[in-house]
């Protein structure tokens, strides 16, 4: 059987789940009131929140460089068939465009394919989850990325935010809205669209937030995977609600509750709820923590 190795950022976000022993993870730099952490190497997520908390200033995520996902392909090709690396959305990260220049000499041995995930954290994690499995059963490297990409389509992932402090500065809302939302406590709604964060609605409660999450669950009639996520190693009281309501509204269905990571809580904040589904693809994830 060949040996494919699965290669990824550390904006894949596994919650407390194990990270599969075909997968690297190359990990980002947080710029955090000055100083520099490489995310889950120097600090945890937890401690990256509380100095996210404690400072001022909006933190920056720097993607893994090209020297050092070379340094991790020449590693691994020595002894492997084949590298898929999984990346967060180009749209958003400069981890995918580093990891095609990084990847270029390897076109003629032990090919290295990058992906971009168009997505983050969580749904970032199944994707990889999901290519770690099917290394284990395909007989190809093409039919390995045809099952990832495929996958790709098939992710979803909505938030509500309950500050825009963050948004705002990454103007994912538009100024004048996001001022306006500030003065009127209004929470955006906020989806993955082609790997870019975009604000489809708004609402004013908490309770408004929750029933929203549920309605994004019911547009999909194959849900096979769903992770709730928050920045909280436990379920906040927000949390508790849209988990009881989704497992009365959807019984034969497990929704599993992860905290999202420091990259992503970077872009949207500390107090945010969100959901992420994979509907129909072509291997099931096993049903661990992300």
């Amino acid at each position: 059987m060949p040996n494919f190795q699965i290669v990824t950022d550390s904006c894949a976000h596994f919650g407390a789940g194990i990270v599969p022993d075909n997968v690297t993870v190359v990990p980002n730099t947080l710029i955090i009131g000055g100083h520099s952490y490489r995310e889950g190497v120097d600090i945890s997520d937890e401690g990256a929140c509380a100095l996210m908390a404690a400072v001022p200033d909006v933190p920056t995520v720097l993607s893994p460089s090209v020297s050092d996902y070379a340094a991790v392909y020449e590693r691994l090709a020595r002894d492997c068939d084949g590298i898929i690396s999984i990346h967060a959305s180009r749209e958003m990260f400069d981890s995918w465009s580093h990891a095609q220049v990084a990847a270029q000499p390897y076109t003629g041995r032990c090919r290295v394919i990058p992906i971009d995930s168009q997505n983050l954290s969580t749904a970032q994690a199944m994707l990889v989850r999901l290519t770690a499995q099917a290394a284990a059963q395909q007989p190809t490297l093409d039919d390995l990325v045809r099952i990832a990409r495929g996958a790709v389509d098939q992710l979803y992932t909505v938030f509500t935010v309950d500050s825009v402090e963050y948004v705002m500065h990454h103007r994912i809302l538009p100024p004048s809205q996001s001022i306006l939302g500030a003065m009127l406590n209004i929470k955006p709604v906020l989806s993955m669209e082609h790997g870019r964060l975009i604000a489809i609605e708004k609402v004013r409660t908490r309770a408004q937030a929750i029933e929203r999450l549920v309605e994004f669950v019911m547009e999909f009639t194959e849900v096979i995977d769903a992770a709730i996520m928050q920045p909280t190693t436990g379920l906040t009281e927000q949390g508790k609600l849209l988990q009881e309501r989704l497992l009365v509204d959807f019984p034969g269905m497990s929704f599993i509750h992860t905290r999202y990571g420091a990259s992503l809580a970077a872009f949207i904040g500390l107090d945010a709820i969100g959901l992420t589904v994979m509907e129909n693809p072509n291997t099931r994830i096993d049903h661990d923590d992300y």
